[in-house]
């Protein structure tokens, strides 16, 4: 897979400890990736990248649909096999910043297409208030 496409890792991680360093889930994050080469590493995020993308093929679905919603369910048990533990708070959270029109949204349409981001954002809002 092109990595390129996917934007520059080490900015991810920057703005990653700058927002959430300070919280338990990045502390675990950094515990369960200390270990991983950095192919490992780069292997796990193009696997999320890849699972993100496919929000941009559903688009033409509503955010209710049951494929839209175990898509948001494969992201969330991919980022907590690989990651830290993806809570529903946490997931809502990432949704947010899907959609914040940041390095991550511009990285998720890159993969999916012009709007995946914004589709994925939502679908993980819908997910998420359906838990509550």
């Amino acid at each position: 897979m092109d990595r390129s496409k996917y934007g520059n890792p080490d900015a991810f991680a920057a703005e990653a400890k700058a927002r959430w360093g300070d919280t338990g889930a990045y502390k675990e994050y950094e515990q369960t990736t200390a270990a991983k080469s950095d192919a490992d590493l780069q292997a796990a995020g193009n696997g999320l990248m890849q699972r993100l993308s496919v929000f941009g093929a559903l688009q033409t679905h509503d955010v209710s649909d049951p494929a839209v919603q175990q898509q948001v369910q494969t992201v969330k048990d991919y980022i907590t096999a690989h990651f830290y533990t993806c809570t529903d708070e946490i997931l809502a959270g990432l949704g947010k910043l899907y959609t914040a029109g940041g390095d991550f949204t511009r990285n998720i349409d890159r993969a999916g297409g012009s709007g995946a981001a914004d589709f994925a954002g939502r679908a993980i809002a819908w997910y998420c208030q359906q838990t509550r």
